[in-house]
């Protein structure tokens, strides 16, 4: 039986991969699933219903269409990594992880020690924080074969 991680998050390096061949390395049974990471699609994710004037309803209709994929991976995954990065702020990955509080989601954050502070309401309702993905895979190693 599979098991569905959702990968939040950061989408300017290459922790998802990291992850991805970590578990397929141990031979894990794992489907990995992400919202968009293309940042320039996602951003234009709305264009399709209509050209707006103002940033606002642009960014507003883009977000909506992301949330169709976002929502539906989240609450069909079996656990979610929101991954927080170190360059810019990802205000969407601290709403997934606040979705799946509320949903009574299972996840982990992964992100570095100087951002402890700044997350810790959302690390407190996490199973786990890691700092690297090969934490996230040693997790996924356990959960997936104890």
């Amino acid at each position: 039986m599979s098991f569905y991680v959702y990968l939040s998050g950061e989408i300017h390096t290459d922790w998802r991969e990291q992850i991805a061949q970590g578990a397929e390395a141990a031979g894990l049974d794992v489907v990995f699933t992400s919202p968009v990471t293309d940042h320039d699609a996602s951003d234009a994710a709305g264009d399709h219903l209509g050209e707006e004037g103002n940033q606002f309803w642009r960014d507003h209709k883009s977000s909506k269409v992301n949330a169709i994929r976002t929502r539906t991976l989240i609450e069909q995954s079996d656990l979610v990594v929101v991954r927080f990065g170190d360059k810019y702020k990802q205000w969407n990955a601290a709403f997934d992880a606040g979705y799946c509080a509320a949903l009574d989601k299972p996840y982990i954050t992964l992100h570095g020690e100087e951002i402890i502070h700044p997350l810790k309401e959302v690390d407190a309702a996490a199973m786990a924080w890691a700092t690297t993905p090969e934490q996230v895979v040693e997790i996924l190693r356990y959960v997936t074969r104890a």
